[in-house]
């Protein structure tokens, strides 16, 4: 990938460890970095985050090329991979390091994330409100080294092996069958 025509998105939507262990399977995602985003604590850390008084919710900042994959792809996957009904939870992970949140930079991507939110409700796949924030992102922290790519050194941990596993099948199953993973999972 050409580095120089990479662009950035962050968002959350629940456990960061669910949220990476797909997003480096597409095609035109050059990186992921777990962190955490959104909150007033300076470098906070995953203990603290964990404790729900930084306002940081844990975030996946992804590098992507946009001649390969588009904003609105990368939106579909992102209502795919959580339910944005659910208010500072996703299953039995709660409270608001857990929110439903688009973080942009520039005016361009707060419309676009607001019109991807709008697609995403016309489907009627969820029949609940949605919940999810769309805010400016002021500052991305990166979470600790072992937070990076978790699932995958990790595979058999309990967490992993019962909630991120499932998700990471049913997302392979999708997403190859619209041919939008890269060429060797396929």
């Amino acid at each position: 990938m050409d580095k120089q025509n990479l662009e950035y998105i962050t968002f959350g939507g629940g456990c960061f460890w669910c949220v990476d262990s797909v997003l480096d399977l597409l095609q035109g995602v050059e990186s992921t970095t777990s962190g955490y985003a959104g909150g007033h604590k300076e470098n906070p850390t995953y203990e603290e985050v964990c404790t729900g008084n930084t306002g940081h919710a844990e975030v996946v900042q992804m590098a992507y090329d946009p001649r390969i994959i588009s904003y609105e792809q990368l939106m579909e996957v992102f209502y795919f991979l959580h339910d944005p009904t659910q208010l500072n939870r996703q299953g039995n992970d709660i409270g608001t390091q857990y929110r439903s949140v688009i973080y942009y930079t520039t005016e361009a991507e707060k419309q676009k994330a607001e019109e991807a939110l709008k697609v995403s409700e016309a489907t009627g796949k969820y029949s609940g409100k949605y919940v999810t924030e769309i805010t400016k992102l002021d500052k991305f922290y990166p979470a600790e080294q072992y937070h990076q790519g978790y699932y995958e050194a990790n595979p058999t941990q309990p967490f992993c092996s019962a909630v991120v596993g499932p998700k990471v099948a049913k997302f392979k199953k999708h997403y190859g069958d619209l041919g939008m993973l890269r060429p060797e999972l396929d």
